[in-house]
């Protein structure tokens, strides 16, 4: 099945204009037959040894977005000491989550156990499984941005919080909490480097032929 020259463009456009959003989230609820899609993209996602070792908590109760959200404000707190300076002002002035805001989370997990101890393609490198998970985190991500949707990644939270939060067996390990819903606009830009925290790298400098760039 060939890629027509219109389809090759909208790839590209849903993946230069995805966002890690966190503050422009609206309250409108996500069809039923929207976060289908979503998820049955994510569900396509590449993974070794065709073991699938994903799974998807869809999360809308506002007491477990409350929980979750105060984890937040604990590993917030605990992140901000490890700053110092103006770069610490910086971070405390950034907005980082959208948890209660959002009509929905989603958290991605992966069940290492999934088809058994041997995995085809696990072998030499045995976090694949992991990678696995992420390229599913990755789909639903883009799959969410070609429906309009926002998502934002809350990596400030202990798995810990998550695990009791959502009934999380300590045997499947956590990939990501995602906030999803429709946003209120798509920003240009990421969030960090708008606000100046970092630039974006040119992509000349993290491509190399053959081998390792001399360092001196």
């Amino acid at each position: 099945m060939n890629i027509t020259q219109e389809e090759r463009d909208a790839v590209y456009k849903t993946i230069f204009s995805r966002r890690d959003v966190r503050r422009e989230f609206k309250p409108d609820p996500i069809p039923h037959d929207v976060l289908e899609r979503v998820l049955l993209a994510a569900h396509h996602a590449p993974s070794v040894g065709f073991m699938q070792p994903w799974d998807f908590i869809i999360v809308q109760s506002p007491e477990s977005k409350t929980k979750i959200k105060q984890g937040f404000l604990q590993a917030h707190a605990e992140a901000t000491e490890l700053f110092e300076g103006q770069r610490k002002e910086d971070y405390k002035s950034l907005k980082l989550e959208g948890i209660e805001e959002a009509p929905l989370g989603i958290c991605v997990t992966c069940d290492r156990s999934r088809t058994g101890s041997v995995v085809l393609g696990r072998t030499a490198k045995p976090e694949m499984d992991l990678f696995s998970s992420v390229c599913a985190v990755q789909n639903l991500w883009l799959a969410a941005r070609a429906e309009n949707l926002g998502v934002g990644w809350v990596s400030i939270v202990h798995d810990h919080v998550i695990r009791d939060t959502l009934n999380i067996p300590e045997s499947i390990d956590i990939i990501a909490y995602l906030c999803v819903g429709y946003v209120d606009i798509f920003h240009d830009t990421p969030d960090l480097e708008r606000s100046g925290w970092l630039p974006r790298r040119d992509v000349s400098s993290a491509v190399h032929f053959e081998s390792w760039p001399d360092s001196k």
